[in-house]
């Protein structure tokens, strides 16, 4: 965004037709650098996530997770583990007033596999069985350049939370936005839309 103004404007004109697609480690959950998150004891919502997911259930008509999880093509963890993790994620996040409407997992060890982010294919497989989804009213919010290219390739507003990497120097062609937290992200948009 160019400015403050321009941000606040395209802010405004989101409403219950908008989807948000979010990235797992390091949006709703602490990251482990360099590792995975194998079972739902090493699980851990990020400072704030809970709260913001419970707010913008109220602004976004849909919420989807899309998540590169190669860990279980790595056999580092099975895909009962994995459904089990977001099967806990997705209960407390629904017993704190939020939701996820669908979570979609790229389990493929190698980059061009087709579901595996930056590619579409897991925002392909969401429009499917969301057929309201206009990629052009959506919004991706990541911690990582390949999130931020996903979205762009299909012409979504991109939101890069700084969990992970120093922030970078805007304007940047991938990211619209920028923010420490999902939380701060979801704060400025609750000033906007409120």
């Amino acid at each position: 965004m160019k400015n403050e103004s321009d941000r606040m404007t395209f802010q405004s004109q989101i409403d219950k037709s908008w989807t948000l697609f979010l990235d797992r480690d390091g949006v709703i959950n602490e990251e482990i650098v360099g590792s995975y998150i194998t079972s739902w004891s090493e699980f851990q919502f990020h400072d704030g996530a809970l709260e913001a997911l419970k707010s913008l259930s109220i602004l976004f008509g849909t919420i989807v997770v899309v998540s590169n999880q190669r860990g279980v093509g790595r056999g580092i963890m099975t895909i009962e583990s994995l459904i089990d993790i977001h099967t806990k994620m997705t209960e407390a996040i629904n017993k704190n007033g939020g939701r996820i409407d669908k979570i979609y997992t790229a389990t493929a060890v190698l980059d061009n596999d087709h579901n595996r982010k930056p590619n579409s294919g897991m925002a392909l497989q969401a429009k499917e069985d969301f057929s309201d989804i206009d990629f052009r009213h959506s919004i991706m919010v990541g911690n990582s350049m390949s999130d931020m290219e996903f979205g762009k390739r299909l012409n979504m507003h991109t939101v890069f939370l700084t969990t992970k990497h120093e922030p970078v120097d805007l304007p940047h062609d991938l990211i619209d936005e920028q923010y420490p937290s999902l939380l701060a992200w979801e704060q400025s948009l609750a000033a906007v839309v409120a």
